[in-house]
């Protein structure tokens, strides 16, 4: 599950949010949010729903992007 790794530190750089501040709103130790960015660790399924939460009260767009990235465009596949 790498791919949540790479979706989550692409979306961090782009948007500008640091890992202190997700794992503040996650209520999570940083050095999880650290693992996963440096893909050291991979997050369980639910913690992916979980980042994506955090990332849209931190910045609705960036959940949006983390969607993207992670899972593809999920409208384009449902068409």
């Amino acid at each position: 599950m790498a791919k949540a790794g790479k979706a989550l530190k692409r979306v961090l750089e782009i948007y500008g949010i640091t890992q202190n501040r997700l794992a503040v709103v996650m209520e999570v130790n940083r050095s999880s949010v650290f693992g996963w960015v440096n893909e050291v660790a991979d997050p369980p399924g639910d913690t992916v729903v979980k980042i994506r939460k955090a990332l849209r009260e931190i910045e609705p767009a960036a959940a949006e992007e983390f969607v993207k990235l992670f899972w593809g465009d999920v409208d384009e596949e449902q068409s």
